[in-house]
Parts: C-alpha cells; sequence; structure tokens
C-alpha cells in the first residue's frame, strides 16, 4: 500500500523569507528547513526555479572585480603566512 504525502502550499511571504535566509544571509538550507517544517528539497526547487542562465555584463564584470580583489586578498595572506613560519 503506498502512503501519499499531504501536500500544502508554503505562503509567498514564508517562502520568500527562506530564500532571502539563504540567499544574502547563507543560512544553511536544512537548518532553514528543520525550522520552517519543510523539506530541505523544496527549498533547493525554489532556488533553482529561480536561477537564471547568462549574468548580464554589469554582474559579469561585479563578479571579475570581486574575483581579483580576492586573489588579491588570497596573494597577501600566502606572503605573510610564509613570511611569519620563516620567522619562527
Amino acid at each position: 500500500m503506498a502512503t501519499t504525502k499531504k501536500r500544502y502550499k508554503v505562503p509567498k511571504e514564508i517562502k520568500d523569507e527562506i530564500l532571502k535566509k539563504v540567499k544574502e544571509e547563507a543560512a544553511p538550507v536544512a537548518q532553514l528547513a528543520d525550522q520552517y517544517g519543510i523539506s530541505g528539497a523544496t527549498i533547493y526547487g525554489w532556488l533553482s526555479k529561480g536561477a537564471r542562465g547568462q549574468p548580464t555584463w554589469s554582474e559579469y564584470n561585479k563578479m571579475k572585480k570581486e574575483n581579483e580583489q580576492l586573489k588579491m586578498m588570497i596573494g597577501e595572506l600566502t606572503v605573510k603566512l610564509s613570511v611569519s613560519q620563516k620567522k619562527s
């Protein structure tokens, strides 16, 4: 005998709140799923529906600039770590 799950619609306000926490606050999906009593797969489904194809040029340039800044930070931290290890 097959069991059927009870389905209910999550209110738009709650859905938007969850997606905001995932996207902007980097909250773990599993934690939010437990907190709101819904499936993590449901949240991932919402996220995939909101995914777009190609980024705009401004988004691309913003990400490229951020990537370059992160690479510079990693380089600086690597040099500092190397210097501090040589002193030890």
